[in-house]
């Protein structure tokens, strides 16, 4: 069940979680005594998590040994037909040959039959018993002193421009060898320890998985993160029958996390761009999706498709230095409502910049609700329509009705472009908006 949750990036065994370390009024000999707390004032915390941590690996291996040898009868009762058929022609030609010797083979394959069930018998007993040794296996190896480790640290806000990941992980992983007796291994570990810092809470917990669940199987080339795609394919709310257009797809990766969820939808995807043409092609190949997207070599603000004709826009509008699409944005927003029609989802992921440009654009002028806000999850502001959260105070959702009424005054007649949600979200080192319109009415004027 945890691995086929697709907005989760990594998922952990809580140790600890506790306030923010305060990092101005400290010394950093005092900050690292502070860390080693985290392990020397609680080990009942760790060994217990340690201990899930295991059983979750024992369940996986004894699902893969229960599967080994649930195939294993399977080849065994073949056998066994094939030798029972085999001494069923051999006696009926030993019969019509001499009939005198029917007794002795009789007897002869009654032997043999006997040894072969002896045989099976023993191979059971053995087979029996080897599960038995590698529990006897997996429990030497669940001594604390077998346990091999690495310290994961990632910092952020005060405590990441005091103090560097390297630093805080090696005073943790110190008090690890000291308090349990766990021996180092960089490279190949059988337990990482994940630490997360910041201004909010401090966190220590065991990855659940090796592989992160954003690192999907079916993708060759990593574009846009998974999880951040599958968010945006979700809010679009896709149906089936309809027709979901990316208009700026890069590798596609937002057309394959959607048709993999949905896949009764004709999705299409464009770019100007060979190279993200072409590795598009491979990831779509590879996951299977070749007959589920269609891909185009244009350009966003020139589609060639009739007006009005798609269902959902699902697009991240590419940032950075190497984009320079702030004096285009608002060609490629007019192309985009042109060719949805009314009743139509537009899902866009918006730097920060450019969530800035779209608020400024007068004459089309989108507005984005800023008031009225609340968390939905770290990292994850969201912004609703007051309909949608009963739980606001009067004062509130008056101030969000008034800038509401606000932006759409000031939108021009051809604008039809209406908000209906808006997410904070974290790209890492970069944050970001998932902002979700609703096309109102015929674009034209």
């Amino acid at each position: 069940m945890l691995k086929k949750l697709k907005s989760a990036e990594r998922l952990f065994l809580l140790i600890k979680k506790q306030f923010p370390l305060s990092v101005s009024s400290v010394s950093k000999g005092k900050l690292f005594n502070e860390m080693q707390r985290f392990v020397n004032d609680d080990p009942e915390s760790w060994l217990n998590a340690i201990s899930i941590w295991k059983k979750l690996l024992e369940l996986d291996a004894k699902k893969e040994r229960l599967s080994q040898r649930d195939a294993d009868p399977l080849k065994r009762k073949v056998g066994e037909n094939e030798i029972i058929v085999a001494k069923k022609l051999k006696i009926e030609q030993t019969q019509k040959i001499e009939e005198n010797k029917v007794c002795q083979l009789d007897k002869q394959i009654e032997e043999e039959t006997q040894e072969q069930r002896d045989f099976i018998t023993k191979r059971e007993k053995l087979q029996g018993e080897e599960p038995r040794e590698d529990v006897e296996k997996t429990t030497d190896t669940s001594h604390q002193h077998d346990v091999t480790f690495r310290v994961s640290c990632r910092c952020s806000g005060a405590v990441g421009k005091a103090f560097t990941a390297q630093e805080l992980g090696r005073v943790i992983g110190i008090a690890l060898m000291k308090q349990f007796g766990w021996k180092a291994d960089l490279r190949n570990p059988n337990l990482e320890i994940f630490i997360h810092l910041n201004d909010i809470y401090s966190v220590v917990g065991i990855p659940v998985f090796r592989v992160p669940l954003a690192s999907r199987a079916y993708i060759k080339t990593a574009g846009l993160r998974s999880t951040i795609a599958w968010a945006m394919a979700s809010l679009a709310e896709i149906r089936a029958g309809a027709i979901v257009l990316d208009p700026m797809c890069g590798l596609g990766t937002i057309l394959l996390e959607a048709a993999k969820e949905w896949p009764d939808v004709y999705y299409v995807g464009a770019d100007v761009s060979d190279s993200q043409l072409l590795g598009a092609c491979d990831n779509l190949k590879a996951a299977g999706l070749k007959d589920k997207i269609e891909l185009l070599k244009v350009s966003v603000i020139e589609l060639p498709l009739p007006s009005e004709s798609v269902d959902i826009i699902i697009s991240d509008i590419p940032f950075g230095k190497k984009f320079k699409l702030r004096k285009d944005i608002k060609s490629i927003l007019q192309e985009m409502e042109r060719v949805l029609h009314v009743g139509g989802t537009i899902v866009l992921l918006l730097s920060e910049d450019h969530y800035r440009c779209f608020r400024e654009c007068k004459e089309s002028d989108i507005p984005l609700n800023s008031k009225g806000s609340h968390t939905v999850a770290p990292g994850i502001q969201k912004h609703l329509d007051p309909e949608e959260n009963t739980g606001l105070s009067e004062t509130v959702l008056s101030s969000f009705e008034a800038s509401n009424q606000e932006c759409l005054e000031k939108m021009s007649p051809c604008g039809s472009l209406v908000p209906v949600e808006c997410y904070r979200v974290s790209l890492g080192k970069t944050n970001a908006f998932i902002c979700k319109y609703r096309k109102s009415l015929s674009s034209g004027c």
